[in-house]
């Protein structure tokens, strides 16, 4: 995906600190106090625009939000509409994901979500993907106890990786689907990127898991 660049984003970022952190590495062990209180905090990977992480936020204003996004042509983006529309629980990071064990202590994140990530399909690219030995571990690092970690993808390649990796890695795997859209028993939030493959007829892929202690 080419990426357009906003050449505004930079100056519009740093002008709204309460809610994009871009020196986030200071917060670390002290997540909860950006919200005023303890609920647990629900991690996104990859926001987007952040049509998932929003609606997410509106289903359970009990649960603490942040977003991380790598480029900031696109977390510009999903900052405009938290503008318009506020969301107490929900904040967001620039910052690229390789740095979370930097940004997090070990317990501050309950629940990880991986939507839609690069699948790097090359193999000489493989450690960058968000679901390779190298990212468990950093995930590792930073999650409670007992912590569930949801993926989404419409690639398949990248799916089947990622579950010869969670075999490997004694992951336990709780929940697969191979088509996600013909599941009655997951609560599914869309992604922006998910609800143009549902429309094009590309199934998704889908795995809910928790990595090995």
């Amino acid at each position: 995906m080419r990426l357009r660049k906003v050449k505004y984003a930079q100056d519009k970022l740093r002008s709204y600190p309460e809610l994009v952190y871009i020196d986030p590495i200071e917060n670390k062990g002290k997540w909860n106090s950006i919200y005023s209180n303890n609920r647990p905090i629900h991690l996104e990977i990859g926001i987007g625009k952040g049509k998932f992480l929003f609606e997410l936020a509106k289903l359970h204003p009990e649960i603490n939000y942040l977003g991380i996004e790598k480029y900031d042509s696109v977390i510009v983006r999903a900052l405009e509409k938290l503008l318009i529309e506020p969301l107490p629980n929900v904040r967001l990071i620039y910052v690229d994901a390789e740095k979370l064990p930097l940004i997090f202590e070990k317990g501050e994140i309950s629940h990880l979500y991986l939507n839609f990530s690069d699948p790097w399909p090359k193999k000489a690219h493989a450690k960058r993907r968000l679901t390779s030995p190298l990212f468990l571990a950093k995930y590792q690092s930073i999650i409670a106890t007992n912590s569930i970690i949801e993926y989404k993808t419409d690639n398949y390649d990248f799916f089947e990786y990622t579950m010869m990796t969670l075999v490997q890695t004694n992951s336990t795997i709780l929940k697969i689907s191979l088509d996600l859209h013909k599941e009655k028993d997951i609560m599914n939030v869309e992604t922006e990127f998910e609800t143009k493959f549902v429309a094009m007829g590309n199934p998704i892929y889908y795995i809910r898991f928790q990595i090995k202690e």
